[in-house]
């Protein structure tokens, strides 16, 4: 098989682990069907977003957190750009993280969410859907732990209480003014474990081959768009790959029209380190395998180069 996995999650794991794991190895994603969140939130939450980036723009913009880095509340239109970009992204975007109870160990790593006054809801369906997701994201991960001939419960402490970010995303439509050269999403890799993305149907989403080449990932309605991060390629050595990954602007109709979209940047907890699996190393590497790590090390690491720390 050559084509990007798409599989039920209904399923029992050890049935779909391998394909997971081959998709993965192979291009870094996967499609996942039958994942647990309920249409109906879904509905809610996109109904819930476009009510926000609806907001005038100085409403919108008294979220956004100086010196946060973006990792909570508001980002506004041309701030965020993949590394190594010329251009900034056309896309303004909210984030919502893990609410640590008071005196969490963690803390430190996770600032309060904030939430917007002038939307009915927001906060309830927002709070529902993270939590959706990280069970989603955590079967995902059980399926990857299967693949990888460990128990199925392996990545479950490294992720409990981890630094997870779900990021709602607006694209607005793309004007006569668009810079030339600008992208909705300019080639990028995500920097956590693995990522779920909602919204993906819309046509635009693309991953870069082992051959060098653009491929488009298919997406039916509601299914989850998973991809490994580049927190997972290091803890298997590059056995599974966190590919780079575009969304590139449309043509015709499409150009005119908003495109929204839900990835949940599932992470690590901040305090795991991640270093190779020893399974994953082999007298054949290229390379020797990469220093151990902190999750949150490697975060600001990161961070840093796209503009956003």
């Amino acid at each position: 098989m050559t084509d990007i996995a798409s599989v039920s999650l209904a399923q029992p794991l050890e049935t779909i682990a391998d394909e997971l794991g081959r998709s993965f190895a192979e291009f870094g994603f996967a499609v996942v069907r039958d994942h647990g969140i309920p249409q109906s939130l879904i509905d809610e939450a996109e109904a819930v977003s476009k009510a926000f980036f609806a907001l005038p723009d100085s409403v919108k913009r008294a979220y956004k957190i100086e010196g946060g880095g973006g990792a909570r509340g508001y980002t506004p239109f041309g701030t965020e750009k993949a590394k190594d970009a010329e251009v900034f992204d056309l896309k303004e975007f909210w984030h919502v993280g893990r609410s640590l109870p008071p005196g969490h160990p963690l803390a430190e790593f996770m600032a309060p969410n904030i939430w917007p006054d002038e939307v009915e809801g927001f906060r309830t369906t927002m709070s529902a859907l993270f939590s959706a997701f990280e069970a989603a994201g955590g079967r995902v991960l059980e399926a990857i732990a299967l693949h990888l001939g460990r128990p199925r419960d392996f990545f479950a402490a490294s992720v409990e209480d981890g630094n997870s970010v779900m990021r709602l995303l607006h694209y607005p439509p793309l004007g006569p003014g668009a810079p030339e050269g600008a992208i909705r999403a300019a080639a990028h890799g995500d920097i956590n474990t693995i990522t779920l993305l909602l919204g993906a149907e819309e046509a635009g989403l693309e991953l870069l081959t082992k051959q060098g080449e653009w491929l488009p990932i298919p997406a039916a309605e509601g299914a989850l768009v998973i991809n490994v991060g580049d927190m997972l390629e290091r803890q298997t050595n590059g056995r599974l790959r966190s590919t780079t990954h575009r969304v590139v602007n449309p043509r015709g109709d499409a150009a005119l029209r908003s495109r929204y979209s839900m990835p949940f940047f599932l992470h690590f907890r901040p305090d795991f380190l991640i270093e190779a699996l020893p399974e994953c190393i082999t007298a054949d590497d290229a390379a020797p395998p990469p220093e151990p790590i902190t999750a949150h090390d490697f975060l600001m690491q990161r961070l840093r180069e796209i503009n956003l720390a």
